[in-house]
């Protein structure tokens, strides 16, 4: 498909305006006025209309097919939870409003909504309070790490480490580094696919400020020794942090702060239902246990008592600011509608779901693939390309091959710790007729690599381009429109 510079016709418009009465200022220096019109398209309304409808057929979604990237994987965005979003006592509030109209009076729905999402996601997880501020899994990490050295300072505490299983999520050692901590990795234990627990005991010293965890973890794999693990933590004196990216495995079945987790941050953007890609929306909520929440960013949203909602400021122990304003209000709104249409019993089930599909995708393809760790997976499960590389068909080329079949491919390469890793995590909202034809797919994928590897060497044939070299792509992005590289 060419770019839209390559339809432009001179001459050619689609609206025409009438000439500029704004005479041109005296002040605009003349080697800063333009000499020529910019160079912009020339086209009738329909071309542009009909350029960019095409392009958009071309994008890719959960609106249009299985998305089955294991780890951050996008799930159906109910489209109530959006026009949720777009009501205009909502979409149309400006995000400064609260802190410019004393007491908030004129934003009471929008701190209430605030106020009670906390408080469920505090029931959901186990935590006695939440921040809803971070933009971000990310930025959730970096905010509850920053709790964690608020703890320490206030305790007088003398740690600079912070231990990190190899099969955490890869976000997990760049938060702790950004908050000032030298990371340590502690390895996988190769029989079980979790946290290698005699490891853990010659690592931790009392120079370890926390434990970051991951559970279920990157392999799919929940750990049941998450207890003695908090206690190790605790007996040095160290926190428990809770990646809670996974919290759809879990959710109605355990609560980390139930195992003794400190510090949790969330997805909303994953698990509660706001669609995410690109970049984003996103939302990290985080949540502590008692003994940290006087370090919790402010403003703090509080209930009167008469009843109303309002900013608090007045946290002296706080870490501080982390958001220009009161985090993706959008994102939480989405979630907080998500939670009130599942309720308990719906969220239990939407983990049941989750697990279910995921065991059913392993189980149908371990004939075909090797898995690492043939045992009981949560929401994801992880194959390798073990088996087909005896015909030399990596894992890049079984997902380039899948493109071919009109799915969009699963993570690869990725947990590090498992060599020609594919990740698939179906979400609890795939129907069993979609992932048939995605499992039906991976077996012909699997048979084709006995027969013919080099048909899957020069796959995908069915995209514009096929093989490019991505890492090239990324370091070197060039996004400009030139004769030269069109």
């Amino acid at each position: 498909m060419s770019v839209i510079f390559k339809k432009s016709v001179p001459g050619r418009t689609g609206v025409n305006l009438p000439k500029s009465d704004v005479p041109v200022s005296a002040q605009v220096p003349v080697m800063y006025r333009r000499k020529s019109p910019p160079a912009m398209c020339e086209l009738s309304e329909l071309d542009v209309v009909r350029h960019f409808t095409a392009l958009s057929r071309k994008n890719y979604g959960v609106d249009t097919n299985f998305y089955p990237l294991g780890s951050c994987t996008m799930k159906y965005n109910p489209k109530v939870c959006e026009k949720v979003a777009s009501l205009e006592g909502f979409g149309q509030l400006h995000p400064l409003l609260p802190q410019l109209r004393r007491g908030g009076m004129l934003t009471q729905g929008a701190l209430r909504v605030l106020y009670d999402l906390e408080s469920m996601l505090s029931e959901i997880t186990g935590m006695d309070a939440f921040t809803l501020q971070p933009m971000a899994g990310a930025h959730g990490e970096l905010t509850g790490m920053m709790l964690i050295a608020a703890y320490h300072r206030a305790k007088g505490n003398q740690k600079n480490e912070v231990l990190i299983p190899d099969e955490a999520h890869g976000t997990n050692p760049s938060s702790a580094a950004i908050a000032g901590y030298t990371v340590r990795s502690i390895p996988t234990d190769p029989e079980t696919g979790t946290l290698d627990i005699a490891a853990l005991e010659n690592t931790i010293s009392s120079s370890t400020a926390a434990i970051m965890m991951t559970n279920p973890n990157t392999l799919g794999l929940f750990n049941s020794d998450i207890q003695k693990i908090a206690d190790i933590a605790h007996s040095h004196d160290a926190l428990l942090y809770y990646d809670g990216a996974n919290l759809n495995a879990i959710m109605g079945k355990f609560r980390p702060g139930d195992a003794d987790f400190d510090v949790i941050h969330l997805n909303l953007h994953k698990t509660f239902a706001t669609p995410h890609g690109g970049g984003g929306p996103g939302a990290g909520p985080v949540g502590v246990k008692k003994h940290l929440e006087q370090f919790l960013p402010i403003s703090r949203v509080v209930k009167r008592s008469d009843n109303t909602y309002t900013l608090d400021y007045d946290h002296p122990d706080s870490i501080g600011y982390i958001s220009p304003f009161y985090g993706n209000f959008s994102v939480c709104l989405k979630a907080y509608a998500y939670i009130l249409m599942l309720g308990r019993q719906g969220l239990r089930q939407a983990s049941e779901q989750a697990v279910l599909n995921a065991n059913y995708i392993m189980h149908s393809l371990k004939d075909h693939y090797h898995i690492p760790y043939l045992k009981t997976c949560m929401h994801e499960c992880v194959l390798t390309a073990k088996k087909q590389l005896e015909n030399g068909i990596n894992a890049l080329d079984i997902a380039k091959s899948l493109i071919d079949k009109g799915f969009h491919p699963p993570t690869i390469y990725f947990p590090l710790i498992i060599k020609e890793a594919m990740m698939i995590e179906p979400t609890e909202t795939e129907s069993k007729e979609t992932l048939d034809s995605f499992i039906l797919a991976m077996i012909e994928i699997a048979q084709v690599s006995k027969k013919d590897p080099l048909a899957l060497k020069r796959a995908p044939l069915s995209t514009p381009v096929s093989r490019l070299n991505e890492a090239k792509a990324a370091k070197e992005m060039n996004v400009s429109y030139t004769e030269q590289n069109s």
